[in-house]
């Protein structure tokens, strides 16, 4: 939980906001009370399988939290009561005008169905059938909007970060798992059971015999390329390996990657993939990516009228760590009838009659 407000060593937060339609780090600075006041405000809330990110910020500035608190994915109860208490103490106990969460999955997604927001088969002890939107124990008429934490993700680079200003974006992730999140303009290509893309199967690399490690297909993408499946095959972390198998990774997982990009690319016509993830940060993974990509598409984007170069098309985040939870401030924002400042993807609101459109 954030320290309480008045305590000796009072929490320091981190600010970011859009500059010239790229994102910088305000600095650093210290949080307290008066600077929400009696201002009305929105939360943004990024849950994970390891931790939960929660973002406070004026209406009038998402992109600017006042406060960013990050604390350990233990169980439920004890998770979201802190979550509640870190929003309280922020707040005053005033309630917020609207709560966005991007949460780990599976996640229903879909408000015309039934259990919307609840967390349901996961694997993650604890967590299976888990409704979120309850224990934020919000009041019924707070407007709240659930997505996957890839999908808010990727809305928050559409809307801030890497992509902003372009039509069809995607965000992948390639980590503990792989997800990859879709937006089309004003709508989120999402559902309840999809996209998994992570699932997808992909061509085996000529030198690779690895039989993966996923436990439903194998040698899927996330059975092949994620983090897990580089311990599994070379007994260490990417970031730990030698020259050698360093060079493999590059070569064989890289060229993973870029099929599930193709794939990407070829269906849903993106017009930029930001790439993210903690496999990512494997040095110079992203240029192997990218090469293999021109290798598997046939040049700049042949045959889809799109001229951009793989090194222009698949970027890092912009937003760093930050790209989901910034994410949830701005599904938040999305809810609020007022807002104007941005073209916005359709979300669906619970606490209201009817889904909302911006």
């Amino acid at each position: 939980m954030g320290r309480v407000i008045g305590a000796k060593e009072p929490h320091v937060s981190t600010a970011l906001r859009a500059d010239h339609g790229r994102a910088r780090i305000v600095p650093e600075r210290t949080f307290l009370r008066r600077d929400v006041g009696t201002r009305p405000m929105i939360v943004g809330i990024e849950t994970g399988g390891t931790k939960v990110v929660v973002a406070i910020s004026d209406t009038v500035a998402p992109d600017s939290p006042v406060r960013i608190e990050r604390i350990p994915t233990t169980i439920p109860v004890e998770t979201f009561g802190r979550v509640r208490a870190i929003i309280a103490e922020t707040l005053g106990g005033d309630r917020p005008e609207a709560v966005g969460i991007a949460s780990f999955g599976p996640l229903n997604v879909d408000p015309d169905q039934g259990r919307y927001g609840w967390i349901t088969g996961t694997t993650k002890p604890d967590w299976a059938f888990t409704d979120v939107g309850a224990h934020l124990s919000l009041d019924v008429d707070v407007p709240r909007a659930f997505v996957t934490d890839v999908t808010g993700a990727a809305i928050g680079e559409s809307t801030w970060g890497a992509a902003r200003d372009l039509r069809r974006v995607a965000y992948a992730t390639v980590g503990t798992g792989i997800g990859v999140g879709l937006i089309d303009g004003d709508r989120l290509i999402a559902g309840n059971g999809y996209p998994e893309m992570g699932n997808v199967i992909v061509r085996r690399h000529a030198l690779d015999d690895f039989a993966g490690v996923c436990p439903y297909h194998g040698d899927c993408v996330e059975g092949l390329a994620s983090g897990p499946a580089i311990i599994a095959r070379w007994g260490a972390s990417a970031s730990e390996l030698p020259a050698a198998d360093l060079a493999a990774v590059h070569d064989i997982v890289g060229y993973y990657i870029a099929q599930l990009l193709s794939t990407v690319t070829y269906t849903v016509g993106t017009e930029r993939i930001v790439l993210g993830g903690g496999v990512l940060r494997t040095p110079g993974l992203l240029d192997a990516v990218r090469w293999h990509f021109d290798e598997i598409i046939g040049g700049p984007m042949a045959g889809h009228g799109l001229e951009e170069t793989a090194a222009d098309y698949i970027v890092p985040p912009a937003l760093g760590d930050r790209s989901g939870v910034l994410g949830a401030l701005a599904l938040a924002s999305r809810l609020l009838p007022t807002t104007s400042w941005q073209s916005q993807p359709t979300v669906h609101v619970s606490g209201t009659s009817t889904a909302h459109v911006l």
